[in-house]
């Protein structure tokens, strides 16, 4: 399950997608109309703008924009900034692995077997599906996030 924190980045992302990318938006203007805690959405931005995706401004004609396409930034990068490694099971993490405790070894593991199709699956939709992909809905149930 993702956190409320990554659900509100994402719809700030299709927001500021939606948005002529030449006039910024205001943290207000997207927090009412995606419904998100002004305070709580400008950690998020201040995290994205961290992390390359988004820029911001100072000024009368301040705000977000986007600083890469939307058709180039995908759901699973937005998710690991917000929320951190996407895998199940920390042995299957590719950013941030660790042998499982209780692990007594990982070729022999059901568990692990079974939950690396899943990872593998997720990652596989999460790293190819993008904020214009949502937009447009050709990720079909995606675009009701925004």
């Amino acid at each position: 399950m993702i956190s409320q924190k990554a659900k509100y980045a994402l719809r700030a992302l299709v927001a500021l997608a939606r948005a002529d990318n030449s006039k910024p938006l205001m943290i207000s203007e997207i927090a009412e109309g995606q419904k998100i805690p002004k305070k709580f959405l400008e950690q998020i931005l201040l995290s994205l703008r961290n992390q390359g995706i988004v820029e911001s401004r100072r000024g009368r004609d301040g705000g977000y924009r986007l600083l890469r396409p939307a058709d180039q930034i995908t759901f699973g990068e937005i998710l690991r900034i917000i929320d951190g490694p996407i895998a199940p099971l920390p042995c299957l993490s590719l950013t941030a692995y660790r042998r499982c405790e209780d692990c007594s070894g990982e070729d022999s593991c059901e568990i692990r077997q079974v939950f690396a199709r899943v990872a593998d699956a997720t990652r596989q939709v999460l790293f190819h599906t993008t904020i214009a992909d949502a937009i447009v809905g050709e990720a079909g149930t995606i675009d009701a996030l925004a």
